[in-house]
């Protein structure tokens, strides 16, 4: 029994049904739960469900999102949960505190509890709280999962799911939808910083510790229901695309995904959320489809085979993505084993579609029965027909959603000192220290995806109003007057200064909006050009440079790497900045680095694939690896090339997108005058007769809106000409997606090298129309005189007169030429 196990029921109830021995499973494994099947109990649920209509029962079944649900639908429908998707908060106030959260989840309670049920059961408030309670303001937000990864403390995870626990129950929620369980296999996807580690023992180590601190017995104020998600195969889709195919065998599913369940089931996990991504275990000719729809791995394996009596969550609009579904009627995802479904907005015609279904026999009864019987079962577990949300120890208290200490110290175990070649750690009192980079005291990037909103975008550092930034916190620990700010480095004397922190790394994403895509490389510095050009301002100039890179997955930065003496992986650390300043700045009380990599870091742009322990696997840094302040490494200078034309045999190359913005960063052009726009998302940039502002044509900020008022043309213009991949030549297109919000009042012209085409009247179609995708064969430039072979702008677009119009995911395609909707060169004459 290890020291972490605190509760002698849970501990043996995990040395039973989940043995220490790492031995390969041939098959899945009967775990027993910490939390018994009790016979009394267990006659309460069905004298509960004998009494329920089936309206009732397919109410319990049925999780609308808050803004489409109110207190009196909970009533009328009879709703078995409400929850709160990313961004969604009571009454649409962003900066409401834990009392009003609190006040809305008691009247959602009160109005389950005055239905005509015979026995009134209680609604259950559903919420990512995925690092901390992260949709609320003022809360305090753990580092993501990955950087928890890299601290390797099982105890520390206890402590977060207790404090994340305590956290929830202030705003009157009961039910957590993490730990996320994912074991990653590519570093391209969005959710990478969801998964502990690429090491499926890693995982395994913590997911039981996390649920014992959430949710305990379920027996104090300070607990609330836990979920194991997303099961299964999320974190190895090919191409690490989000709700993607993961293509493992089946001993690969067992041992890899399947680690992280079988001790968050043996420490009583009482739900588990379906995943978006499908499994075809090619090798073994076995293909389980959609995981919201395969009755083998919902209900013949996690009920049967692991014994699990908790209830199954669908993920928001899963069910909707299982063939022959849509989002207000799946008798599949009921069948196949879903208990509760997370239906946000349509959820009044799946009520009414679904009891059609049974009564038609498309659903059994007896499945419906069963499904209510799990919520009913969990609800009384978790006490919830005893209290209600204001009765509760901590709700209401703002305080409770405020581990400070505990944060800071999850900081200072989750970073990884990677490269150490010159000894400047820690930076003593006293000394001048000038801090760049863009991350620097921005907690929109620091916190992440999840953060306040979905995406992590949208946010101000005054949303957080309880966080300190790495600036502030290498301000106090150095004295104020001893630090400078300037986040681009612009026009700042370096040798005035002792040393200097660069702060950078990744803005924030979520979900498929982070993936990088399967031609898409590792490198940053595609996606993030100001940040190699901050360290190309202040590197070189006889002061050591120390990076703190904060990402949510290892990237490709050996062009950073070349340029600093120092480099920290600091992953995404949420509100604490100190934690950050803690390991950088030499105090009174000395900590050091303890943080060790949770996931390989690449040694090239392509090395995308994660194979801890294939022995052929050579990463940069291993699996594992992490200095002490006090070792020197020799990292020296790295090759930093990389595949102009993306990864492997790509059918595309990217001109201006999420996945590359530096190859051909755009330009406007005025007259005699020009501007390379800046990555500042916020900014505007204008020359006369021209305006460009970040805009969203498919998600957030992933677009440039241009609006023309005189002559003036925006352009994406490369230092070198582009190499299309073979692939990528055979008739191909231009392909683009735009919004054209204004029609052209005059002429509009398109150029690519040397060939201009007349896009007026292809824009004025366009107008009004919302996003559209525009697909240019190559073959209508090439005939108005474009050498593919001399191309430094693949795209160009300009006006004599006003026109607006956002673009985006500006690419060249292979083959785009051919499909039906591609422009026919006669049109652009």
């Amino acid at each position: 029994m290890t020291p972490m196990l605190r509760n002698p029921v849970l501990a043996l109830a995990i040395a039973l049904s989940f043995p220490a021995a790492a031995a390969p499973l041939s098959d899945w494994p009967q775990v027993r739960s910490a939390i018994a099947n009790d016979a009394a109990l267990e006659q309460r649920v069905r004298d509960i469900v004998g009494k329920m209509t089936l309206a009732q029962k397919v109410g319990q079944m049925t999780q609308p999102e808050i803004k489409s649900a109110t207190p009196e639908d909970v009533k009328r429908y009879y709703l078995g949960s409400v929850l709160n998707g990313g961004g969604s908060w009571p009454n649409g106030n962003k900066h409401a505190k834990a009392a009003e959260w609190l006040a809305l989840a008691q009247r959602y309670h009160e109005a389950s509890m005055s239905t005509d049920m015979t026995v009134k059961v209680p609604v259950v408030w559903g919420t990512d709280a995925v690092h901390g309670h992260n949709n609320v303001f003022g809360a305090t937000l753990f580092p993501h999962n990955i950087g928890l990864g890299a601290a390797r403390n099982p105890k520390l995870l206890e402590e977060i799911g207790a404090a994340t626990a305590k956290a929830t129950r202030a705003s009157g929620i009961a039910w957590v939808f993490g730990p996320t369980l994912a074991v990653v296999r590519d570093d391209r996807w969005g959710r990478t910083y969801e998964s502990y580690s690429e090491n499926p023992e890693v995982v395994k180590s913590y997911a039981g510790a996390y649920v014992r601190g959430m949710q305990g017995m379920l027996k104090d104020d300070a607990n609330t229901i836990a979920t194991a998600k997303h099961f299964i195969g999320d974190g190895g889709t090919e191409h690490g695309k989000d709700r993607g195919v993961n293509k493992s065998s089946k001993s690969q599913m067992i041992n890899i995904h399947g680690a992280g369940y079988y001790p968050a089931l043996a420490a009583g996990v009482q739900t588990v959320m379906s995943s978006f991504n499908s499994w075809n275990d090619v090798a073994g000719g076995s293909n389980y489809g959609k995981m919201h729809g395969s009755r083998v791995m919902l209900t013949e394996v996690l009920k049967t085979k692991m014994g699990f009596d908790g209830f199954v969550i669908t993920d928001w609009n899963g069910h909707g993505e299982v063939p022959g579904c849509s989002n207000d009627s799946c008798a599949a995802a009921i069948n196949a084993g879903n208990d509760m479904v997370m239906v946000p907005d349509d959820w009044k015609a799946f009520i009414a579609n679904t009891i059609r279904q049974v009564e038609s026999g498309a659903i059994p009864m007896a499945r419906i029965d069963d499904a209510v019987s799990r919520i009913i079962r969990v609800k009384l577990r978790a006490g919830l027909f005893g209290k209600s949300p204001a009765q509760n120890a901590y709700a209401g208290k703002d305080e409770a959603m405020q581990p400070r200490e505990l944060a800071r110290r999850a900081v200072r175990e989750s970073l990884v000192l990677l490269k150490n070649d010159s000894p400047v750690l820690p930076i003593a009192r006293g000394k001048k220290i000038l801090v760049v980079g863009k991350t620097a005291d921005d907690l929109s990037n620091q916190t992440g995806g999840w953060s306040i909103t979905w995406q992590g975008t949208a946010n101000t550092n005054a949303d957080f109003p309880n966080a300190d930034t790495v600036l502030a916190g290498i301000r106090e620990a150095a004295g104020k007057d001893n630090v400078t700010f300037s986040a681009d480095a612009k026009g700042v004397d370096v040798a005035k200064f002792d040393v200097v922190v660069a702060v950078i790394g990744e803005r924030p994403y979520a979900e498929g909006d982070g993936d990088i895509g399967p031609s898409g490389t590792l490198r940053h510095s595609g996606r993030y050009p100001e940040d190699l050009a901050v360290l190309q301002a202040v590197a070189g100039k006889g002061k050591p440079v120390v990076t703190v890179f904060v990402s949510g997955r290892p990237l490709y930065v050996n062009d950073l790497l070349n340029l600093s003496d120092v480099f920290v992986a600091a992953w995404l650390p949420g509100t604490e900045g100190k934690g950050v300043s803690d390991l950088l700045v030499g105090g009174s009380k000395r900590y050091d680095f303890t943080g060790k990599l949770p996931f390989s870091w690449p040694k090239s742009a392509c090395q995308t694939d994660l194979n801890v322990g294939d022995r052929n696997y050579a990463p940069l840094f291993a699996y594992g690896y992490g200095l002490k302040a006090s070792t020197r490494s020799k990292v020296g200078k790295l090759d930093a090339t990389y595949p102009a034309g993306g990864c492997g045999a790509s059918s595309s190359l990217p001109v201006f997108s999420q996945a590359d913005r530096a190859s051909f960063p755009l330009t406007i052009r005025s007259g005699q005058q020009q501007l390379v726009l800046g990555a500042d998302l916020n900014a505007s940039f204008s020359l006369p007769g021209v305006t460009v502002q970040t805009s969203q044509v498919n998600t957030q900020q992933d677009a440039k809106l241009v609006t023309w008022t005189g002559p003036a043309t925006v352009e994406a213009r490369g230092a070198r000409p582009m190499v299309l991949p073979a692939a990528a030549s055979a008739n191909a297109a231009l392909r683009f997606d735009t919004i054209v919000s204004a029609a052209p009042s005059g002429k509009v012209s398109m150029r690519m090298g040397g060939g201009t085409l007349d896009t007026t009247a292809l824009f004025k179609r366009l107008a009004g129309k919302g996003k559209q995708t525009v697909k240019i064969p190559l073959a209508c430039f090439q005939a108005k005189g474009t050498d593919l072979a001399r191309v430094d702008t693949p795209f160009s677009v300009s006006s004599d007169a006003a026109f607006a119009a956002a673009f985006t995911n500006i690419e060249i395609v292979g083959g785009a030429a051919d499909e039906p909707d591609a422009v026919r060169c006669e049109e652009l004459q």
